[in-house]
């Protein structure tokens, strides 16, 4: 069991670094969405425009 401190401060630390951790998590999310959508677009562009029209 963890030493709990007298005046509570405990909490409210874990409670920051809670908080940080999920800032943390959703900008990985947000830049690995990011870098996805980049790389599809660079593929569609270099597929060219007529991508849809070539026989398969």
């Amino acid at each position: 069991m963890e030493p709990q401190l007298a005046d509570g401060n405990d909490n409210e630390s874990r409670n920051a670094q809670a908080k940080r951790q999920r800032m943390r998590s959703i900008a990985i999310a947000v830049a690995l969405a990011a870098l996805v959508g980049l790389f599809y677009a660079a593929t569609i562009v270099r597929m060219g425009g007529h991508v849809v029209e070539r026989p398969l």
